[in-house]
């Protein structure tokens, strides 16, 4: 049966978890040393996006900017090529009103998280403009266009298909219908965090979500509001989960303390944990670089787990071992340039789109149980060449980090600043005792003296 709480040992709900923080807080005024989230807004103000890569079947999309490329890996499909740009799509007026009764801002049309449906038949995305855009793919075809009540910072399809779920900056999770294509959004679930990522279980019993708080929450999806478990051991905010398809009770998260954790995620008990930092070359110049992961990755074929991360030229590549319920690090992929996404194809190998203009997309595979850059097929060469005719929309990517620098904890030392301030008014009141004293010598205290025994002679 669900819980309505979390189990023993864990936070028993948002509302506790809030509770903490604020009496956390408070208790600076005791002089003790607290630590405190940094930054605003979704992920940081506006969500800062660099390019995305998303792979199913054969359909390949690239994103950047307000556009997004899409183009088959097969070269049974011919040359197909569609391209889609958000600045162009249905916009509502300053005067709509959102799901939530307010004005409608307008945003900068760029694309903020997309995603396919596990068949492949379905693509969505949403931008900093507030739409939730449909995708039919075969062949490619939008939908509709609906409003959402925030900015975006993930979504994902259920396993049936049948739903969107949208997770936005404030913590809420909205579901909106995939068969009745222009309907609003229903209200799912909530954090008093911000959300950052959303996942459901393959049979669609749980919804997952991770927010910055640390924490994963599992729960029923028919009923929301009874929580399965928490996920509990990360120590800055989860960037990313993902539900194992091929181990449907085991869940993949990282986040921005540097570690891959695998959790048997209905009970909360966390498997194994990985440190990222411990995997990489200290003599690499961003080795001293506090990083998140910004995208996990799966090939099922192999149980291959592979991870990009925010703006770093580097792949892991890990093998879960789902016996022996652990991560097993196997190879470190460098590149020449920055790393803006990967994906499994499978059957087919890793995707990994970089920046670069010249050799933007670049295909590796398993050789000898290493992986290695594929030789140049006629596949790659006209993939390549339709992202370097559009490389105008991946221009304004470079540079640009995921946003995730803006929501590591800033830690306050109440201690040493009280211990200052204390040593400052010490100091002041010592030298206001000193200019109050009168000076020594003939002008100080024995000439007042004798002053005063003058003074009584007098009066004798």
């Amino acid at each position: 049966m669900p819980a309505t709480g979390s189990r023993a040992g864990a936070i028993p709900d948002d509302v506790t978890s809030r509770r903490l923080r604020l009496t956390s807080l408070s208790s600076a005024g005791r002089k003790r040393r607290w630590t405190a989230h940094v930054g605003g807004g979704a992920l940081g103000g506006h969500m800062a996006s660099s390019a995305g890569l998303a792979l199913c079947g054969h359909a390949l999309v690239v994103r950047g900017g307000s556009r997004l490329l899409a183009t088959s890996t097969s070269s049974s499909d011919g040359d197909s090529l569609f391209i889609y740009d958000c600045s162009a799509a249905e916009k509502k007026s300053q005067e709509n009103k959102g799901e939530d009764g307010q004005p409608v801002d307008q945003g900068s049309d760029t694309v903020l998280a997309s995603t396919f449906s596990k068949s492949g038949s379905y693509f969505v995305l949403t931008d900093d403009s507030k739409r939730l855009i449909l995708f039919r793919t075969n062949p490619w075809q939008c939908l509709s266009v609906r409003t959402v009540v925030r900015r975006c910072t993930a979504l994902t399809f259920t396993a049936s298909e049948e739903k969107i779920l949208v997770a936005d900056k404030s913590g809420d999770v909205y579901s909106f219908s995939v068969l009745e294509p222009h309907g609003g959004g229903r209200l799912e679930l909530g954090h008093l965090s911000m959300l950052l990522d959303v996942a459901v279980s393959p049979d669609d019993r749980f919804v997952l979500t991770a927010d910055r708080d640390e924490k994963i929450r599992v729960s029923w999806a028919a009923a929301p509001h009874s929580i399965e478990s928490f996920c509990l051991g990360h120590t800055e905010f989860v960037s990313r989960i993902f539900v194992v398809p091929n181990h449907p009770e085991l869940l993949l998260s990282s986040s921005g303390d540097c570690t891959l954790r695998l959790w048997e995620y209905r009970s909360g008990r966390e498997l194994h944990c990985c440190p990222l930092t411990s995997l990489q070359e200290p003599t690499e110049p961003w080795s001293d670089k506090r990083f998140a992961v910004s995208r996990i990755t799966y090939w099922s074929q192999e149980d291959c787990v592979a991870l990009s991360c925010d703006g770093l030229p580097v792949v892991y590549i890990f093998q879960l071992d789902a016996a022996q319920r652990q991560l097993v690090p196997r190879q470190l992929l460098t590149f020449q340039h920055r790393v803006w996404d990967a994906a499994f194809e499978e059957g087919h190998g890793l995707w990994v789109l970089q920046d670069c203009r010249e050799d933007p997309l670049v295909l590796y595979r398993p050789v000898g149980g290493q992986w290695q850059s594929a030789p140049e097929s006629a596949e790659l060469r006209r993939v390549c060449a339709h992202v370097r005719v559009n490389w105008a929309m991946l221009e304004g990517c470079a540079g640009v980090d995921s946003g995730f620098s803006s929501l590591y904890k800033a830690t306050c030392d109440n201690m040493t600043t009280y211990l200052k301030k204390k040593e400052e008014r010490l100091q002041q009141q010592l030298e206001k005792k000193r200019r109050q004293a009168p000076p020594p010598g003939p002008n100080g205290p024995t000439k007042k003296m004798r002053a005063g025994e003058l003074a009584q002679g007098c009066s004798s």
